[in-house]
């Protein structure tokens, strides 16, 4: 390896290193505040966080992966074109090509490695946060509260304690918030001490107060003109509450994660399964129909019947010459018996919509997955021209210039990038479309980039646009009837 590829490659691999690991930080403390309700107040162990944040550390690489190639690529080239060292490399003869060869190697290794990443390492990360997540919601039954923090880990219901005993976890001044009436009730309580804890099989949640007063705010839903409020007190309240109204909606929702948490070959067995269930889900509603109503005497419309009839002999029949034939009554007795097949094909249309909604929305998602785990590396690559040709041409280093260019090219992207894969989801455009749309889009800008960065254009330099610009004003007056030259010479002088 020559010297100057050495120089190249030690400018570029710091720049992207501690890129990557900013933007990871900034994406974890998103995660962080994401999640942050759900992991205080539940005694969990350091060792559990550490692998939450862990897990959903690399399940934010395919986001910050092609964002701090942009960055770091610009900032690079930025760098070295400001003090003059890629002038210094073109004019002993290396082409850009020729002085990006070293970092292209480097793109390539990292662009194999990111498909392996989101392939294999990012559904595995996904199943196993999804597991801790479930783990930590379903942990709500240790309910270690915070002194003088609202704890919301309930559904529906706020409860706020003053103190909890570590040892007898007995808990001093209570309040609670109760609004899980439909029609809109709500109930607070107020106690001087008492328990909450979990039955020994998890099912039910227990809680006993001591000297306090129940305010019942009665509203019916027609909270605005009629309310009424009811107050009781008490020396011992025992209630008992089902934990599957505590865990309500808390649980993992497979129907929604289960293409996350499967590599490319798992998600083509489960395209082909949800597949089957969905063509099963269809022929259970219109074969009965086809048979039973529409066809009800042709066993040759329905495919796999085991009865087949030889028609050879039959011969075509005329309907409107046969229905001339008949009289006005009979007429109308056929169109009342059309009439009515019809209505009851239709109300015997019993298609099950829940299981093939159901099926078809995870065959949607599993589609936009697989081709993400393709679109991961083109996307890399991609950035990398982008951002290396755009620091060849701005010629500005540090993180000024380069942090807005590169977050102008990534909102661009997701702005492009999300209504594809949204309607991808919604069935309303194949995935196909919807995932590679932005990357073809974005494949011939960075392309007219590297050709101007090679050609030493001054893509970005007003005084180019401004020559540009009068030379484009004159060939348009050249162009101009020689009345309207007299016209506007005689308006100029006036």
């Amino acid at each position: 390896m020559k010297k100057i590829h050495k120089l190249v490659l030690k400018a570029y691999v710091g720049p992207l290193l501690a890129v990557f690991f900013i933007i990871q930080f900034v994406l974890m403390m998103n995660f962080v505040w994401r999640y942050i309700d759900e992991l205080t107040g539940k005694g969990l162990a350091v060792s559990t966080i550490a692998e939450l944040f862990i897990c959903g550390s690399i399940n934010m690489i395919p986001l910050g992966l092609p964002l701090a190639m942009l960055l770091s690529a610009i900032m690079t080239l930025g760098n070295i074109g400001e003090n003059f060292e890629l002038l210094a490399m073109k004019s002993a003869g290396l082409s850009l090509m020729r002085i990006l060869s070293p970092m292209l190697f480097v793109v390539g290794i990292v662009a194999v490695g990111s498909f392996f990443i989101s392939n294999n390492l990012v559904p595995y990360t996904n199943e196993r946060m999804y597991d801790i997540l479930y783990d930590v919601r379903e942990q709500r039954q240790e309910l270690k509260f915070q002194d003088g923090m609202f704890f919301n880990g309930l559904p529906d219901m706020s409860i706020r304690v003053e103190h909890q005993d570590d040892q007898s976890q007995l808990l001093h001044d209570v309040l609670i918030y109760d609004t899980r009436a439909d029609n809109g009730d709500m109930t607070t309580t107020l106690a001087d001490s008492g328990y909450i804890s979990m039955s020994d099989d998890k099912a039910y949640l227990y809680v006993t107060l001591f000297n306090g007063q129940t305010y019942e705010h009665t509203r019916n839903s027609q909270w605005y003109d009629k309310n009424t409020m009811r107050e009781h007190q008490f020396q011992r309240q025992d209630g008992t509450f089902p934990m599957n109204e505590v865990t309500a909606g808390g649980g993992r929702n497979t129907s929604y994660t289960e293409s996350q948490t499967r590599n490319m070959i798992e998600l083509e067995e489960l395209m082909d399964s949800l597949q089957i269930t969905i063509d099963k889900s269809s022929m259970a509603a219109y074969v009965p129909m086809l048979k039973n109503d529409i066809f009800s005497r042709d066993t040759t419309i329905i495919p796999n019947d085991s009865i087949r009839f030889d028609r050879s002999a039959y011969k075509a029949m005329n309907f409107y010459d046969s229905l001339g034939s008949l009289t006005m009554r009979q007429q109308a007795k056929v169109f009342s018996m059309a009439l009515s097949s019809s209505r009851s094909s239709q109300g015997s249309y019993s298609f099950d919509e829940h299981s093939s909604k159901v099926a078809l929305t995870q065959l949607y998602r599993a589609e936009v997955e697989w081709h993400r785990k393709l679109t991961m590396p083109a996307l890399v690559i991609v950035f990398f021209i982008i951002g290396a040709a755009l620091g060849a041409i701005i010629k500005k280093g540090g993180l000024g210039t380069p942090i807005v260019i590169s977050v102008i090219f990534f909102v661009i992207y997701y702005v492009i990038s999300i209504p594809g894969e949204k309607m991808a989801k919604e069935g309303t455009m194949e995935s196909v479309v919807g995932m590679w749309f932005p990357l073809v889009l974005l494949t011939p800008i960075a392309i007219y980039l590297l050709k101007k960065a090679t050609n030493d254009t001054s893509l970005l330099d007003m005084d180019w646009y401004d020559v540009k610009l009068r030379k484009l004003r004159k060939s348009i007056s050249k162009r101009l009837p020689s009345w309207l030259k007299k016209k506007k010479n005689k308006k100029h002088n006036g």
